[in-house]
């Protein structure tokens, strides 16, 4: 069954579940290289050498060593030379992800067949390389018009996404969501809603974003970038380290998953949504609307703060976005907040902005299925409002269901559930047997 448009909610909204998923950050490609850097605590920022940082006051990002090859796919070699990083990044991660979830009518080896579901993708920087391009080619050589015209084209983010189905194949819907640091994550909740409405029996979705110099030094102009080292949640956190990456998953109905005899990864449960209306780049310090997105999510999974193992925080690591969540948590958690395991895993790659909420979302998910707590990177001395567990070193525990928030500029907010489906863990492949799978 295909994509169906109108309302077709049903009296009981679908499960929804996981059964793939892609990531390439900083810290490698794939599954595995993140969830043994992401369970060690590894840090994997390093000088930036994709553009010129003289004049910054920083020089280090979570820079990807990009595979030498590109994954199998369908797009003629003329095109793949006119795509971004950015959209390297992406075709990356579908690959996995496609392949993950055994999806395998997508074009990865049959050119013939096509792939009929929705594509959900978040961004915020989109293909700014291009633009950067196209802007230092216009200055240098106005009356040259050579290549321009394509540039402008695949500048735009909706080439992105079309460039990225075509190749493997996918001719469901393709939404787009730029909503700042939550576009990754507003991506995987808005999917999900598809699939609980009974509008289709699967989808993908995710979020990526490349470093590009504009934005590079937009935040360093905003003295948001650490001249230190970035270190969330401590009481001397000077700002935040800018990363790159990209992150998908293969979501299906329960029905759908079961029927096929899918390996099931997890379970989403709840997505809650809000804007703050606070200031263009500084949240509530209360963190009121951040509060209400997680309110929300564990209303929609028919959870509390009790039934949470694990959070996984934006956690840039600036001084306002750090007291603001912490203070949400407080809030959120009660008196039970002392119990919550918390940590932010941008201190290791760095912050993907609009990749952000898809790569957290995937890290969770290797917590959630391989047992243990990411650490977050050592802290000097705790902020005062980490009255909640703030994992600081690499922590082997059973867990049974995860939170993820993703905050971004302009006070958007987005937080994700997910928890092990019952009876459906004993019969999942370990995430070894997958990364084997994955090099057949």
């Amino acid at each position: 069954m295909a994509y169906r448009s109108g309302d077709t909610s049903p009296a009981v909204p679908h499960r929804v579940v996981v059964t793939g998923a892609g990531i390439v950050t900083a810290h490698g490609c794939g599954w595995q290289a993140n969830a043994d850097a992401v369970r060690e605590g590894r840090v994997s920022l390093k000088p930036v050498t994709l553009f010129d940082v003289t004049r910054q006051r920083v020089g280090a990002a979570g820079q990807v060593d990009l595979p030498d090859t590109m994954p199998p796919h369908r797009l003629p070699p003329r095109t793949v030379g006119r795509l971004d990083r950015g959209s390297h990044l992406l075709l990356h991660a579908l690959h996995e992800t496609l392949k993950s979830a055994g999806w395998t009518e997508g074009g990865m080896d049959e050119k013939d067949t096509l792939l009929p579901v929705p594509l959900c993708l978040g961004t915020s920087a989109g293909a700014m390389t291009l633009g950067e391009e196209f802007h230092r080619r216009t200055l240098a050589q106005p009356d040259r018009r050579g290549g321009q015209t394509t540039r402008a084209l695949f500048y735009q983010t909706h080439t992105q996404s079309v460039m990225a189905a075509r190749a493997f194949g996918i001719t469901g819907p393709v939404t787009l969501l730029s909503n700042a640091c939550a576009s990754g994550a507003n991506a995987i909740g808005h999917a999900f809603q598809l699939l609980r409405r009974g509008q289709a029996p699967r989808a993908l979705a995710g979020g990526y974003d490349a470093l590009c110099h504009l934005v590079f030094a937009g935040f360093d102009s905003l003295k948001a970038l650490s001249t230190t080292r970035p270190r969330p949640f401590d009481s001397a956190r000077d700002g935040l380290a800018l990363g790159e990456g990209a992150a998908l998953l293969a979501l299906e109905t329960l029905e759908h998953a079961t029927a096929r005899g899918a390996r099931i990864l997890a379970e989403v449960t709840g997505y809650g949504a809000s804007t703050d209306l606070h200031h263009l780049t500084q949240p509530d310090p209360e963190g009121g609307a951040a509060l209400d997105s997680m309110a929300q999510a564990c209303r929609m999974a028919g959870t509390s703060a009790e039934g949470i193992d694990y959070l996984n925080s934006h956690g840039t690591g600036t001084p306002l976005n750090d007291s603001a969540e912490g203070r949400a948590i407080q809030r959120w958690a009660g008196e039970h907040v002392g119990h919550i395991a918390v940590s932010s895993t941008k201190g290791g790659m760095g912050h993907l902005l609009g990749g952000a909420g898809a790569v957290e979302a995937v890290i969770s998910l290797m917590a959630l299925h391989e047992d243990f707590l990411p650490p977050n990177v050592a802290v000097d001395a705790a902020d005062a409002v980490c009255t909640f567990a703030l994992v600081q070193r690499p922590e082997a525990r059973a867990l049974r269901a995860v939170l993820t928030n993703s905050f971004g500029f302009g006070g958007s907010n987005a937080t994700l559930v997910f928890r092990k489906p019952p009876g459906f863990m004993a019969s999942t492949a370990s995430i070894p047997s997958m990364a084997a799978a994955l090099m057949d």
